[in-house]
């Protein structure tokens, strides 16, 4: 019986240590699986610049509608519109320009036709004079409203979407110099030398009435930036024409300068900006 007592504690040691231990390992691998993913933090959205821009402007003398709408960043078209003043576009010292579009509505609208009933006319029979109505009621056709051009969109719309290329290649003899007055870059080259588009947009004045200009043509980008090429000596696009990046749009001349070059701005809102900032290094 003592025998007995003694080995039972002994079995009872032996299944202790033949028991499984729990699956510690595999628990913490399904901890880690159904773990959610982090998530990612929220792109922050720019902040567009504030818009200087007056709602009007007195005219000044020596003042042109085309120099207007270069200097507040506009197609001139677009002034002209909002104020009502046909081509050829003259405008008077002292006169007050509305710099943005009116919210008013101008458009006519025309009262609804009075119908009177059918028109009746006399006809003369053998017996008697009887009335007989023509075919159908009189009714006054409506006035149509008339129809505004509105300018075309230009082909890009995002500031940041705005891929800049160099106008042209040449040594860059002139750099930006806003307290001396230098609104841009020129560049050097020689007569007939292709000038392009230094960014998609729609051409929104192609002329040479801007003094101190030559000939001149203005690139409207987007609602924010404008792009002047001036001095050349063909210009080889028509306003209201889309132009691509790269696109030949003049040829380099030394009209309104003192030798053959391209005098290139970029305008942000109307205001002269350096062109480095956003054109690629030159090549």
């Amino acid at each position: 019986m003592k025998k007995l007592i003694w080995i039972l504690p002994l079995l009872l040691a032996a299944c202790a240590t033949t028991q499984k231990p729990a699956p510690v390992v595999e628990r913490l691998h399904e901890s880690k699986k159904s773990a959610p993913s982090p998530v990612p933090a929220a792109k922050k959205a720019s902040v567009p610049e504030k818009d200087w821009r007056p709602d009007s402007y007195i005219v000044k003398k020596g003042d042109t509608l085309y120099a207007i709408g270069l200097e507040f960043g506009f197609d001139y078209k677009e002034i002209a519109q909002w104020n009502d003043i046909p081509p050829p576009y003259t405008i008077k010292i002292g006169e007050a320009l509305k710099l943005k579009e009116s919210t008013k509505a101008t458009a006519h609208t025309p009262a609804a036709a009075k119908d009177d009933g059918p028109v009746i006319t006399a006809v003369k029979t053998d017996d008697a004079v009887q009335a007989k109505p023509l075919d159908g009621p009189k009714i006054a056709k409506p006035i149509e409203a008339p129809k505004t051009a509105t300018p075309e969109a230009p082909t890009v719309v995002d500031d940041e979407a705005l891929d800049w290329a160099w106008p042209t290649r040449g040594k860059v003899i002139s750099t930006f110099n806003e307290s001396s007055g230098l609104k841009g870059l020129d560049i050097a080259g020689t007569q007939g030398q292709p000038v392009l588009a230094a960014a998609n947009g729609k051409v929104v004045y192609s002329g040479s009435s801007l003094r101190g200009y030559g000939k001149l043509v203005i690139i409207k980008h987007n609602k924010t930036y404008l792009s002047a090429y001036a001095h050349n000596s063909q210009l080889l696009v028509k306003e209201g024409t889309n132009v691509s990046k790269g696109q030949k749009i003049a040829e380099m001349g030394n009209t309104d300068a003192d030798s053959v070059k391209l005098h290139f701005e970029i305008r942000k809102l109307g205001k002269p900006i350096d062109p480095n900032l956003h054109l690629p290094a030159n090549p």
